[in-house]
């Protein structure tokens, strides 16, 4: 299935009617398969990790009708089939504003019972969605902080790739291997639908041949006119760097400025390993 063909039903693009009472039904899932399958993974992936995501616009009312709000941290297995479409999120999220709930831990608990469903497309389920609130109380220890690495955007490069150009990876295999953490500001896609610009900061760890600093700087640029969602770009910058360059090790981690009062943080590596820390950039 294309992306046309899954977002058809979608709410993504089109104009929306706002409801402000709890509706599960508002969550629309979107096939990964499709897109991993374009990338050359059939089956099993070959990389773990998480999608995740920040939403800043959650509110519901309590038992006497007062408003509360909190942060929501939403995790999304990537072994799950589906995502959620991040439009349908935000109306989904909308829903609880004129909604009456007990405490804010039955708003985390609604909410994970929901996206667990969602991603995995009403099948079986293998495993859940996490999800924490952040409530008002705890807003100032939210942490601001830039991705840590050696920062490629210093480099004085020329750029005239603006699609997908893995050819411009490449990996020196005849010196000793090295470990090191690689970020850039200069990523940008669109979204495959509305056309809107996606704007994110990337990091990539690896432990290998050592990456040469600038083609992979130009190859990050030259995502800048691709149209695919934020976790599939991340998916598909892996499934780059690991053919062309051969690290022993590798993770890829993308945070994506919001939308709609949403921000969306994928997360792949090559091999187990705790989740990165749930830090907010100045940009996001």
């Amino acid at each position: 299935m294309s992306h046309s063909q899954d977002t058809a039903d979608s709410p993504l693009g089109k104009s929306t009617t706002y409801v402000d009472q709890y509706d599960a039904g508002l969550l629309y899932p979107i096939a990964r398969a499709p897109q991993r399958v374009g990338m050359g993974i059939h089956g099993q992936p070959i990389f773990f990790g998480a999608d995740l995501w920040t939403a800043y616009e959650l509110s519901w009312l309590n038992k006497r009708g007062k408003p509360q709000v909190a942060i929501a941290q939403v995790m999304v297995p990537a072994e799950s089939t589906h995502i959620v479409e991040s439009k349908s999120f935000k109306l989904y999220l909308g829903s609880f504003s004129g909604t009456r709930m007990g405490d804010a831990e039955e708003v985390r608990q609604r909410i994970s019972q929901d996206v667990s469903q969602a991603i995995w497309g009403g099948g079986e389920k293998r495993s859940s969605a996490g999800v924490k609130l952040l409530l008002p109380e705890d807003f100032d220890s939210a942490p601001l902080h830039e991705l840590d690495g050696v920062n490629l955007d210093r480099l004085d490069i020329e750029c005239d790739h603006f699609h997908p150009a893995p050819e411009l990876l490449s990996s020196v295999v005849d010196e000793k291997p090295v470990e090191e953490t690689l970020t850039s500001r200069l990523l940008k896609s669109n979204c495959p639908v509305t056309g809107q610009p996606d704007w994110g900061s990337v990091q990539i760890r690896y432990t290998g041949p050592q990456i040469d600093q600038e083609g992979l700087l130009r190859y990050i640029v030259s995502f800048r006119g691709h149209d695919d969602f934020h976790e599939h770009c991340v998916e598909r910058m892996f499934m780059d760097i690991w053919a062309r360059c051969r690290p022993a090790k590798l993770s890829v981690y993308a945070r994506y400025t919001r939308r709609g009062g949403l921000d969306i943080n994928p997360w792949r590596t090559s091999h187990p390993s705790p989740l990165p820390a749930s830090i907010r950039t100045a940009r996001q």
